[in-house]
C-alpha cells in the first residue's frame, strides 16, 4: 500500500507531517533562498521558485530516518517555499530607502511590514483553496511537478536514485555558477558589455549580461513569456528609445544622454503596459473568482452542518480565520500609528490609519483571489505579482490624495509618499504569498497532506522569512546601496520594480507622474492585449502582455540572457518530451536551471558581506579597465561552454 493510499485509509493519524525536523529544515533552507530572491530580486527584478529545489534537498536529507514521510518532505518545502516567496516584499520597501525616508532597514518595522502582510496572504487564500485548488480545471504546472518529486522520492529505490541526480545537478550547477560570478568579480571574465551607437539625430544600444542565474530563469519562464520579453526588449530599445533621443538630441556622453532617456521616459512607457495588463487580468478572471467564493462559502456550510470531511479537505476553521485576520489588523494599525507619531503627519492619524486599514482589507481579499487564480493559471514564478504592486501604490496614492489633496509642503508630501509605500507594503505581502500559498496547497492536495498543517507551516515559513529577510536588505545596502537613492555608488543595485512603485507613489502624490508616457504604454498595452488575444486564437505561440511590458521596463542586459535562457530551456523541453520518462527529464531540467540560479544569487549576497567588510566597490579586482576586452571574449567563451557542459550533463544522467 502506498504512503498516500495509507494515510487515506486511516494512518494520518500517527503519519508525519508536521514535525519539529521538518520545520528546522524548512528553516534551514529558508536562510539560503530567502537571501538568494532578495539578491536576485534587487539586481534585476525576478524571483524564482523554491518549491522544487527544497523538496530535492529535503528528500535528500531527510531519506536517513527511516520514519520520514512524503508529508514531512511537503512541509519542509511548504516552509521554505513560502519563506522565499516573501522574498519579492523587496520590490517595494527599498523605495523608502531610494526616497531618503529611512537610511537603513529598522529591524522590526521591516519584519513588521513583511510579516504581518504574509500572514494575511494566508489568511485571505484559506477559503479559496477548496474553489481555486480542489474544484478546479486550473493547471497549477510548479504545484503539479512539486508534487511529482515528492512522489518519486518518498521512499521508492527508484525515486532516491533520482533524488540523488537532481541533488547533484543542483549543487554542481550552482558550484559553475558561483565560480563563474567570482571570476567576473576579479575582472578576469567580463559579466556585462554595452555598445551604444546614433540612428541618425537618436540613439540606442546592445547590452548583455553573462549571467547564469538569468539563464537560469529564462529555462523556467519559458519560450512564450521569453519570447514576449523580446517583444518588449525590441519596442523599448530600437523603435522608443531612438525615437525618444531623436527628439531631444544632445552631443557628448551617448550612455549618459539615451540611459537618461531610458529611465525617465521609456521605463513609464512600460509602467503603462504593465498597469494595462494587470487591469486586464483582472477582468478575466473576476468572474471565476466570484464562483470559487461561493462555492468554499458553500462548502463551509455544509461543513458546519457535521457533514464529515476527510483530512486532506480539512482546512482551518473559517471562525479562526476570521478572528486571527481582524487581530493581524492591530499590529497594522500600531504600525502605521509608529510611522505617523511625531512626523509631518501627527494630527491624522484616524483618519489615515482607518483609510489603510479599509484599504489592506477590500485590497488585499481582492488581489489574494487574483494571485491565487493567477499562480493556478501560469504558475507562481510567472505571476505578474509585480504588476499588482503597481496597481496596489496607484491605488494607495490616489487614497491619500483624496483625503489631502497635492497642495501639500515637501515634508509632508514625502511623509505621505512614505506612508503610501509602507501600506502598499503590507498588501504586496497579502499579493506574494497567497500567489505562492495556493500553489503549495495543490502540492499537498495532490500527495494527499492535510490542508490545515500546510497552512500552519506558511504561517512559520512567513515567520521564518520576515526575521531574515531585514538583515539581508541592510546588507545589500550597506554594501550597494540602490540606485536613485542618496549617496548610492556606481555598483548601485538597481532594484527596478521598488524605484518604479517609489516613482509612480511620488508621481501620483507630487502631482508630476510622466502621465504623457504612461497612457501611451498603456495605449500600447491594449494592442499588446489584442495581439495575444489573437495568437491564441490561432494556436500561435502567445505573448503575454505582461512579459512584453516587463521587457520594456527592465534593462536590455538583464533582458537577453533571460530571452536566450528561454530558448535553451525551450530546446531542452522539446529533447525531453522524447525520452523514456519525460516527466523524469523535464524536472532535471527544472533543477539545472534552479541551480544556476542559486548559485549565482547566494554567491551575490556572500559577495555584499566582503564588500561591507572591505569598504571597496571591488575587492576582488585583479586587473583593471584595459583587460576589458580579453575579458569580454574570453568570458563569453567559457560562458558558452560551460553552459554547454552543464546541460550535457544534465542529459547524460537523465540517460
Amino acid at each position: 500500500m502506498t504512503e498516500a493510499v495509507g494515510k487515506a485509509a486511516g494512518g494520518a493519524a500517527t503519519a508525519r507531517e508536521l514535525t519539529f525536523r521538518g520545520i528546522a529544515l524548512g528553516g534551514a533552507i529558508t536562510l539560503l533562498f530567502t537571501a538568494a530572491n532578495v539578491y536576485l530580486g534587487l539586481k534585476v527584478g525576478l524571483t524564482f521558485a523554491t518549491s522544487i529545489p527544497a523538496a530535492v534537498i529535503s528528500m535528500a536529507i531527510l531519506r536517513v530516518f527511516r520514519d520520514s514521510t512524503i508529508w514531512e518532505n511537503n512541509i519542509v518545502q511548504t516552509v521554505a517555499s513560502a519563506a522565499g516567496t516573501l522574498a519579492a516584499i523587496i520590490f517595494v520597501l527599498p523605495g523608502l530607502v531610494m526616497i531618503g525616508w529611512w537610511q537603513g532597514f529598522p529591524y522590526w518595522t521591516t519584519a513588521a511590514i513583511t510579516g504581518t502582510g504574509g500572514i494575511l496572504g494566508v489568511l485571505f487564500s484559506v477559503p479559496l483553496r477548496r474553489a481555486l485548488v480542489v474544484d478546479t480545471p486550473l493547471p497549477y504546472p510548479e504545484g503539479h511537478a512539486a508534487a511529482e518529486v515528492l512522489r518519486v522520492g518518498s521512499g521508492s529505490r527508484e525515486g532516491a536514485e533520482e533524488s540523488a541526480k537532481g541533488l547533484s545537478v543542483l549543487v554542481w550547477n550552482a558550484l559553475a555558477s558561483v565560480g563563474f560570478a567570482v571570476l567576473t568579480q576579479t575582472r578576469l571574465v567580463a559579466g556585462e558589455a554595452a555598445v551604444w551607437f546614433r540612428t541618425g539625430a537618436g540613439a540606442t544600444g546592445i547590452s548583455g549580461g553573462l549571467s547564469f542565474a538569468l539563464l537560469g530563469v529564462g529555462h523556467l519562464v519559458g519560450l512564450s513569456v521569453g519570447m514576449a520579453m523580446f517583444l518588449g526588449l525590441a519596442v523599448g530599445w530600437w523603435v522608443l528609445l531612438p525615437l525618444l533621443t531623436a527628439q531631444a538630441p544632445q552631443a557628448g556622453d551617448l550612455a549618459a544622454w539615451a540611459g537618461g532617456i531610458f529611465s525617465s521616459e521609456v521605463r513609464f512607457f512600460g509602467a503603462g503596459v504593465i498597469g494595462v495588463a494587470a487591469v486586464w487580468t483582472l477582468l478575466r478572471i473576476a468572474g471565476p473568482v466570484v464562483g470559487g467564493v461561493r462555492s468554499a462559502i458553500a462548502a463551509s456550510r455544509a461543513r458546519n452542518a457535521g457533514h464529515a470531511l476527510a483530512l486532506e479537505e480539512r482546512d482551518l476553521p473559517i471562525s479562526g480565520v476570521l478572528l486571527g485576520s481582524l487581530a493581524m489588523l492591530v499590529p497594522i494599525a500600531i504600525l502605521l500609528w509608529s510611522v505617523i507619531a511625531g512626523g509631518p503627519l501627527a494630527g491624522s492619524e484616524a483618519v489615515l490609519i482607518a483609510g489603510a486599514v479599509v484599504f489592506v482589507v477590500v485590497f488585499g481579499l481582492l488581489i489574494a483571489a487574483v494571485c491565487g487564480y493567477m499562480a493556478g493559471l501560469i504558475g507562481a514564478s510567472n505571476s505578474p505579482v509585480s504588476g499588482i504592486g503597481i496597481l496596489s501604490v496607484v491605488a494607495a496614492s490616489l487614497m491619500l490624495v483624496g483625503l489631502f489633496g497635492r497642495d501639500q509642503d515637501a515634508g509632508t508630501t514625502e511623509a505621505l509618499v512614505a506612508y503610501a509605500l509602507i501600506v502598499t507594503g503590507v498588501v504586496f505581502g497579502v499579493a506574494t504569498i497567497s500567489n505562492d500559498n495556493l500553489q503549495d496547497l495543490k502540492t499537498g492536495q495532490l500527495v494527499g497532506a492535510t490542508p490545515w498543517k500546510q497552512q500552519v507551516a506558511l504561517v512559520i515559513g512567513v515567520v521564518f522569512g520576515s526575521l531574515v529577510i531585514p538583515p539581508v536588505l541592510d546588507l545589500l545596502n550597506t554594501a550597494f546601496g540602490f540606485a536613485g537613492a542618496p549617496g548610492a555608488g556606481p555598483n548601485a543595485l538597481p532594484a527596478p520594480q521598488a524605484a518604479l512603485i517609489s516613482a509612480l507613489a511620488k508621481g501620483v502624490l507630487g502631482g508630476d507622474l510622466n502621465w504623457t508616457m504612461i497612457g501611451w504604454g498603456a495605449a500600447a498595452g491594449v494592442c499588446f492585449i489584442v495581439l495575444d488575444e489573437v495568437l491564441g486564437r490561432l494556436g500561435k505561440l502567445r505573448l503575454p502582455p505582461l512579459g512584453v511590458g516587463i521587457g520594456i521596463y527592465l534593462p536590455m542586459s538583464a533582458i537577453l540572457p533571460v530571452v536566450i535562457g528561454s530558448v535553451i530551456g525551450h530546446f531542452y523541453e522539446a529533447w525531453a518530451d522524447r525520452r523514456h520518462d519525460a516527466e523524469f527529464a523535464r524536472r532535471m531540467g527544472v533543477l539545472t536551471a534552479t541551480g544556476l540560479i542559486v548559485g549565482e544569487s547566494l554567491w551575490g549576497v556572500a559577495f555584499a558581506g566582503i564588500v561591507a567588510a572591505s569598504g571597496s566597490d571591488a575587492p576582488m579586482a585583479l586587473v583593471g579597465d584595459g583587460f576589458a576586452t580579453p575579458a569580454l571574449v574570453g568570458g563569453t567563451i567559457l560562458f558558452l561552454a560551460l553552459t554547454a557542459l552543464l546541460y550535457r550533463r544534465t542529459r547524460k544522467l537523465v540517460g
